[in-house]
């Protein structure tokens, strides 16, 4: 099975004092997916791994990433296209980009499951911190999923 990488996921391994790094490590353990990082990731977990673990960390992330088998995909323009609908149609939710092009790479690529950690609230249950994996469609995933705040 393919996966998709969130910047939750990535920032929790890297990050000694996160309090879900012993769940996600043990869950990266176990991961047996072909992982996909779209590359709208890459900046922002470099950046958010740069501000609060300073920038050698950040370089090392990136070190692993290159030697990693993490392939990484691009957005094109049809994605964008999808994106800006999904912005727009979820902006209530205030859904960030990133977290689009996660949505809409998914639908392209026909990938069923995410590593992140995100406080959800869905529709008939509040979410945890926990990491979690997305395994039903994602287009299902953000019709039911609502995002509260990044973690």
């Amino acid at each position: 099975m393919t996966a998709l990488l969130d910047t939750s996921f990535l920032l929790a391994m890297t990050n000694t004092k996160d309090r879900n790094r012993h769940r996600v490590l043990s869950t990266a353990e176990r991961i047996d997916d072909q992982l996909v990082l779209p590359v709208t990731v890459l900046p922002e977990v470099s950046y958010l791994i740069g501000s609060r673990l300073g920038h050698r960390a950040m370089r090392q992330f990136l070190q692993r990433v290159v030697v990693s088998d993490i392939s990484l995909e691009t957005v094109t323009i049809t994605d964008l296209k999808r994106v800006a609908e999904i912005l727009e149609e979820y902006a209530d939710s205030r859904l960030d980009f990133v977290d689009a092009t996660l949505v809409a790479v998914g639908e392209r690529l026909n990938i069923t499951r995410v590593y992140y950690i995100f406080p959800l609230i869905t529709t008939n249950q509040r979410g945890t911190d926990a990491p979690h994996h997305a395994d039903n469609r994602l287009k299902q995933s953000r019709r039911n999923h609502i995002p509260n705040s990044k973690a």
